[in-house]
């Protein structure tokens, strides 16, 4: 990596704004001392290479991660989850040169499973998704800033998104699992419990879902599905065109026990949705008749199959869970991915507790 010299930090950050290497927003600046107590805090030497990263195909370093840790605040406990975060986009199914170049609005949503994200902080309760969650906040918007500065994806250039959303600064959230009755979403995929996982889908900004449960009415749990499947059949988005890709559902704890409460496992939720998330050909020629779809048959599914439905548990009690819409498009189908942290490789900073010039 090249150095950069400036006479003091607020020449630094102008610097890093004008070579457009921030989001947009003021950053710490990566002196070679922070990124080096960076790199050591994740156990890995600094020119390790994790991949390359698209559209422009840089070549992803441990070092250069820990350069865009340091710079989106991230404290050392951070990194071992923005290096799992990374690996995760860098999967070939998760299509990340489409993701960073396409035209549509998606960004990777990012939800964490066991104990290291609730040790970091990572929040899964009121407003998670939103500010005041430092955790939350910074290993988000580590991953983004590395899109920005190895990926090379700047808006109008090969950032092609026509609008974006505030999501593709941060979108980070842990699933309750204190407070959820399913098991951890991580062991959809085979994971153990008590596993540290990032599952990662490209997704628009949450949908909100608003649902009053009437406890005496054995109806209410498929009306409160009713509700979820009418927002994933959102008429605007790609799935219900594209019919390719993949929906992420957080349902506050109270809305999941509503489920739980009827006997249904994720898997059966799962079921369920995906049987209701139907439309019709009319509906989509009446909206798009180029995505009208072909053959016999009235009635079309819009998802692959019912694993294309993520189901977590995230946030406040209350009335609202939200649906993220998918991108549905890219060679993979808009997949969810997964990612278990390397935390064996993780060590201590010998002699350092929080010096002066650690993020705070």
């Amino acid at each position: 990596m090249s150095l950069l010299e400036a006479m003091d930090e607020a020449e630094a950050l102008e610097q890093l704004h004008q070579l457009g290497c921030t989001d947009g927003l003021p950053v710490v600046i990566p002196t070679p001392q922070r990124v080096e107590r960076m790199v050591l805090a994740s156990g890995c030497d600094a020119d390790v290479v994790l991949g390359e990263m698209g559209p422009l195909g840089g070549a992803v370093t441990i070092e250069k991660v820990a350069t865009n840790a340091v710079m989106a605040g991230c404290v050392w406990d951070h990194m071992p989850l923005v290096v799992a975060a990374v690996q995760a986009i860098l999967q070939p199914e998760f299509d990340l040169g489409e993701v960073q170049s396409t035209t549509h609005s998606i960004a990777p949503l990012l939800i964490w499973n066991g104990p290291l994200a609730r040790v970091c902080g990572v929040s899964s309760g009121f407003g998670a998704l939103g500010p005041g969650h430092r955790a939350n906040a910074a290993i988000g918007r580590a991953l983004r800033l590395c899109m920005i500065n190895i990926g090379g994806a700047r808006p109008g250039s090969s950032d092609m998104a026509l609008l974006g959303h505030p999501g593709k600064f941060a979108m980070c959230v842990a699933e309750a699992e204190h407070a959820s009755p399913f098991p951890p979403l991580s062991t959809s995929f085979g994971y153990a419990p008590g596993d540290d996982v990032v599952t990662v889908l490209g997704t628009e900004a949450p949908h909100s879902v608003m649902f009053v449960h009437d406890a005496d009415n054995a109806d209410s749990p498929d009306r409160l599905l009713r509700i979820l499947a009418g927002v994933i059949t959102n008429p605007g988005s790609n799935n219900i065109h594209l019919r390719n890709g993949s929906v992420a559902v957080a349902l506050n704890p109270e809305h999941a026990r509503v489920l739980a409460g009827a006997g249904w496992d994720r898997s059966e939720i799962q079921q369920r949705l995906f049987d209701k998330c139907r439309v019709t050909k009319q509906q989509i020629t009446s909206l798009n008749p180029n995505f009208a779809p072909r053959g016999d048959g009235e009635e079309i599914s819009i998802l692959p199959g019912p694993d294309r439905i993520l189901i977590f548990v995230t946030g406040g009690e209350g009335l609202y869970s939200a649906v993220f819409p998918s991108w549905s498009a890219g060679a993979h189908g808009n997949r969810a991915v997964h990612q278990m942290v390397l935390t064996d490789q993780a060590c201590e900073i010998p002699g350092l507790s929080r010096p002066s010039d650690q993020p705070v």
